[in-house]
């Protein structure tokens, strides 16, 4: 039996898979069991953030497992602590953190967080979370109510939980406030809704509104977090300290992570949230790893220069195809390329896996790519010039 065949046969079929069999990467450099090379500018939806293979995670991941990987959170966990502490010195004002494993769990501990603010703070429980149109914010039921896709709120999952709602854009929330409203979740940059960069100044706007009538700005930093958009946070782009933010994703270069940070350290007490494996010593290591490594990437000038690079070639590429492609979207290295419809947006990606780069769609006619944030000169080079040649073959 091939594995194609095992695949089909033994796991639940919730994914339209390409059925190559990856067996080892060198950065941005993915190998199959036939030794073809493609260049992965997706790291696998912005999750390899230090690319495949790096050796210095790798090795931090052995030493780890060799001596501890769980206890619980029963008990202190140094590399759990440390890397707290770090995450609190990256965000620049005064946060505690919830460790747990994906980018929805974080999302959903932000929304318990802020329910019970609602609780404390206000005479009337306020419990309303208002998010956007096309915004995605996780596959739990929670998270996929507060996700403002329509596409996602399948009646097979209902019902849903209540207290969450959508408006078309960031001056739509104003309205959309009343008296039961506690917190507002937005992500800076939309990743599945279409690499939308939303306008720093309305941004810095709606925090100083939020503020004055003390409900919480969330921010989801899932995938635009951890260096991505060339900062820690995309949230420092914007200058605005949130009152929550969520990450995951890259945070350990592929060891399952995720984290609720918040400056309103006196809400959650003993017993009111949890995770079994959240924050253990494997994952908190090599996110300790992954951030020390990512910092002196930003620090020697290595991640803007890449960037520059990036953004140059995205523009070269989008001019080069006027009639497959409108505009480039996004910030740092979480970027896209506005198509002119979704047919073409699924022939590119088709196109670009047979000439061995890796690509993403988001929404419904954005090509994204989320390139390991330590990706080389010469394989960013090597991936557009690969990119390039599959739009040629589409005339």
């Amino acid at each position: 039996m091939n594995f194609e065949t095992m695949d089909k046969t033994y796991v639940l079929q919730t994914y339209g898979r390409n059925y190559v069999n990856f067996k080892h990467g060198i950065n941005a450099t993915l190998f199959d069991d036939t030794g073809k090379d493609f260049i992965d500018l997706t790291s696998g939806i912005g999750v390899v953030s230090v690319g495949h293979g790096n050796a210095r995670l790798a090795e931090a991941i052995c030493d780890q497992a060799r001596h501890l990987i769980h206890t619980s959170n029963l008990y202190m966990i140094e590399p759990q602590a440390k890397l707290a502490k770090k995450i609190n010195e990256l965000v620049g004002y005064d946060v505690a953190v919830f460790f747990g494993n994906s980018g929805a769990e974080a999302n959903e501990g932000a929304i318990k967080l802020a329910r019970k603010y609602g609780e404390k703070k206000f005479a009337n429980k306020r419990y309303k979370v208002l998010t956007l149109e096309h915004s995605f914010h996780g596959r739990t039921i929670t998270t996929v109510k507060a996700t403002g896709q329509e596409s996602f709120h399948k009646s097979a999952f209902a019902p849903y939980p209540e207290g969450f709602s959508y408006t078309k854009g960031i001056a739509d929330l104003y309205a959309s406030i009343d008296d039961e409203t506690v917190a507002v979740m937005i992500e800076l940059i939309q990743g599945e809704g279409g690499v939308k960069a939303f306008d720093v100044s309305d941004i810095q706007a709606l925090a100083r509104f939020l503020k004055e009538k003390e409900i919480l700005l969330i921010i989801d930093e899932v995938q635009s977090g951890v260096f991505r958009s060339g900062e820690f946070l995309a949230t420092q782009h914007y200058g605005i300290e949130p009152d929550i933010i969520t990450l995951a994703k890259g945070l350990a270069g592929g060891v399952p992570i995720g984290a609720v940070i918040s400056k309103h350290k006196d809400i959650f007490e003993a017993g009111d949230h949890g995770s079994t494996f959240g924050g253990n010593y494997l994952s908190t290591r090599a996110g300790l790893e992954v951030l020390d490594i990512l910092s002196s990437y930003q620090n020697n000038g290595f991640l803007r220069e890449s960037i520059e690079i990036f953004e140059r070639e995205l523009n070269a590429l989008c001019n080069a195809y006027p009639a497959l492609f409108e505009s480039v979207e996004g910030l740092g290295l979480m970027r896209g390329i506005r198509c002119v419809n979704g047919d073409v947006l699924g022939n590119i990606i088709k196109k670009a896996f047979e000439n061995g780069v890796l690509v993403l769609k988001a929404g419904k006619n954005t090509l994204r790519l989320l390139p390991p944030l330590t990706i080389s000169n010469e394989e960013m080079y090597e991936g557009f010039r690969r990119l390039s040649h599959a739009c040629s073959q589409l005339g």
